[in-house]
């Protein structure tokens, strides 16, 4: 649906709060397969004002899946380009930004989430894109500008980096999330430190 098609001024934007908190936590208990009508119920709507803010189901599972990532990762952004615009130590500004990453990425209930979008992603891959778009990637621009302006750093493939940084301290925790088991944070703390250390020895210019 158009945005500008959608209800607008501060009651529509309570519903639409509304909405996008019992959609989640209905998409979490039943999976994608959840009626509209249940999530406007539980919302406490129509199943027309459901349609009207958001257009389709898949439509309003990927504003969740925004929701759930602003709220898990948008300190964390903020706090990195405030330690970018500063100028602090790259290592600490990848550590730190790790540290809020893992801290909002394995979260019981956004590591659900993921796990259903890998699920109807092949049905419906906006769900995907919305993961890869509001997740880690959003930090992609900002760190691939960080790195390449650390002089003492020799990064030739960008793209190539960030996946592998990101492999080094936070993939862990969605890989073992697949299987039911959580990472001890003395684990996690380790892994990012000396994943921020191997990324950085790497790169280091010779």
């Amino acid at each position: 649906m158009n945005e500008r098609t959608r209800p607008s001024g501060d009651r529509a934007a309570r519903k639409r709060a509304a909405i996008i908190g019992a959609a989640r936590a209905q998409f979490l208990e039943h999976g994608f397969g959840v009626g509209v009508d249940q999530i406007a119920a539980q919302a406490g709507v129509s199943k027309m004002t459901v349609y009207n803010h958001f257009g389709s189901k898949e439509a309003l599972f990927a504003d969740v899946i925004g929701d759930a990532l602003e709220q898990a990762l948008g300190t964390t952004a903020e706090e990195m380009s405030r330690q970018l615009e500063a100028d602090d130590d790259i290592r600490e500004v990848l550590i730190a930004t790790a540290r809020g990453w893992v801290q909002g990425i394995a979260q019981d209930d956004v590591l659900r989430l993921r796990t259903l979008i890998a699920a109807e992603t092949r049905r419906f891959p906006s769900l995907g894109r919305a993961w890869r778009e509001q997740g880690p990637e959003r930090f992609a621009e900002p760190l691939g500008t960080a790195l390449h302006a650390t002089p003492d750093l020799e990064i030739p493939d960008l793209e190539v980096a960030i996946i592998q940084f990101y492999a080094l301290v936070l993939y862990p925790h969605v890989v073992h999330s697949t299987y039911g088991d959580r990472l001890s944070p003395d684990l996690s703390e380790r892994l990012i430190e000396r994943g921020v250390d191997m990324f950085l020895a790497y790169y280091r210019a010779s």
